[in-house]
């Protein structure tokens, strides 16, 4: 969703004046104007746009995060698209570690997927998720069964 309607339809949404936004804001009413017709939206700087988002009580990850477009039109986002990005959301809230150990993980997950079943696998997964969560599962127990226990290390002595 562009920046222009965004702004606009956020402004409609909180029953608010362009006037009335421009006075809470400290930002001038013809810049509002001008922002919402997308006639100088590239000249608007961060510090405007921090102010009139405080105006909504909202903040620019809140505006940028994707949580705004449910609000002004949510037919536009499909399922999958919203759940993206509330994953995503929620990634970006986590220490960079933690991020870097899931988007590891993540992709291990994908490349497994993509090297143990093809994509023939992968259009039955699409269509069967349920059969293919069982096929996993069994592949898995499966392997498990064929991997020996590992063996206790041996214990190392104190005197070296």
């Amino acid at each position: 969703m562009d920046l222009v309607l965004k702004l606009r339809e956020l402004r409609r949404l909180r029953g608010l004046t362009q006037k009335d936004v421009a006075r809470l804001s400290g930002v001038g009413h013809k810049t509002i104007s001008s922002f919402e017709t997308g006639e100088r939206i590239g000249s608007l700087k961060l510090v405007q746009l921090e102010r009139i988002l405080a105006v909504y009580g909202m903040t620019e990850a809140e505006f940028f995060g994707g949580t705004i477009e449910r609000e002004i039109a949510p037919w536009e986002l499909d399922t999958e698209e919203l759940a993206a990005k509330r994953l995503l959301d929620d990634l970006h809230g986590l220490s960079k570690t933690a991020q870097r150990n899931l988007l590891a993980k993540f992709q291990l997950m994908v490349e497994t997927v993509a090297g143990m079943y093809g994509s023939q696998e992968q259009e039955r997964f699409e269509a069967e998720p349920a059969s293919f969560e069982r096929e996993r599962s069994r592949r898995v127990v499966s392997i498990a069964r064929r991997v020996p226990p590992i063996a206790p290390a041996p214990a190392r002595s104190a005197a070296r």
